[in-house]
């Protein structure tokens, strides 16, 4: 059985937002200056009424104007992510399938993928699909923590808040060769995954009525951390693939990754021996895209014709404060 990942649409909420409307709130922070925290000349914040069904709706309208309705309304599966879901008691797969006019025999929602999420889901969408539980999938990815969790009034402050941007994709993956999912490396580091923390100050529990607001608990040592982990764990993941698919990392026609800033993105690139041409990078429009970064990075690559039908492209991520990583090679065959 071949598994292919056919297709991608995305979305991008509202008007770009310059680092000037950060400028305006700026405060003295002893992180300014890290580079985990330098700004990127725009991103998009999702508007405050805007769930996260209402951004996978929107991203899905570029796959039913495709492949038409039916592509996505007789999906086997639907495999969502959510950086903030609208309900904290559950994921938002259930209204999304509704929303979208689905019936999926399987409706998962993935929340320790973090920003390698669409690689997790490319990897449990074609093992479902080989075991003969359905025939195509749906991944749907909300990133909606920008304009919500970082903008708030006293976070927006912060250097941290300055970097997220706002986004969704849906990616469409069926059986057929048209551009086959060569192979997936997914990899959990369960001794990390207590490194990422919120702060609230005065302390309290996220689930706890009280005053201050919650932002990521980053001190220059976990950044420090966080830095190492992630410039080792990408290349990592992606030389297994490359090993596994018999393909050089330099010889790589496109590197797609998540882009938490511009030293992530150039390490990676330099440690794959790539050259920035083939290191897709939209991070001065779209900021930090979280789990958002891989298929909206793809589907520009796509739409600009920079990744061509028979190129083989590396999409690679790490998440959180480095508890998972993954990366996934697919040969493209075009849109059509």
């Amino acid at each position: 059985m071949t598994v292919s990942l056919i297709d991608v649409s995305t979305y991008l909420p509202g008007k770009p937002i310059s680092a000037d409307y950060y400028a305006q709130f700026a405060e003295s922070d002893d992180l300014r200056d890290n580079v985990m925290f330098r700004a990127p000349k725009f991103r998009h914040h999702v508007a405050e009424d805007e769930t996260a069904i209402d951004m996978v709706e929107s991203a899905a309208a570029g796959l039913i104007e495709r492949h038409g309705q039916d592509a996505v309304v007789d999906a086997d599966i639907l495999i969502t992510h959510t950086q903030m879901p609208d309900m904290p008691f559950y994921g938002g797969g259930g209204g999304m399938a509704h929303r979208l006019g689905m019936k999926p025999n399987w409706v998962l929602d993935l929340h320790n993928g973090g920003c390698a999420a669409f690689v997790l889901a490319l990897k449990v969408a074609r093992n479902l699909i080989e075991s003969g539980e359905g025939r195509t999938a749906l991944i749907a990815i909300a990133q909606n923590a920008a304009g919500q969790a970082f903008d708030q009034p006293t976070i927006r402050r912060k250097a941290q808040a300055s970097v997220p941007g706002d986004g969704a994709a849906v990616g469409l993956v069926t059986l057929s060769d048209q551009s086959p999912i060569l192979d997936i490396e997914c990899r959990t580091y369960g001794e990390f995954a207590g490194d990422m923390t919120l702060a609230v100050d005065p302390p309290r529990k996220w689930w706890q009525a009280g005053p201050g607001e919650g932002c990521i608990g980053f001190t220059e040592s976990k950044i420090t951390k966080v830095l190492a982990r992630g410039n080792r764990q990408v290349p990592e993941v992606s030389y297994a693939v490359c090993d596994r698919i018999g393909v050089k990392p330099r010889d790589l026609d496109l590197l797609v990754t998540n882009q938490p800033n511009r030293a992530f993105l150039r390490n990676w690139r330099e440690a794959m021996e790539l050259p920035k041409e083939r290191h897709r990078d939209t991070f001065e429009d779209c900021g930090n895209l979280f789990a958002a970064g891989i298929p909206i990075n793809l589907d520009r690559a796509i739409t600009d014709g920079q990744l061509k039908k028979g190129d083989v492209v590396m999409m690679s991520a790490f998440a959180h404060a480095g508890d998972f990583a993954g990366a996934a090679a697919v040969r493209w065959g075009g849109r059509g």
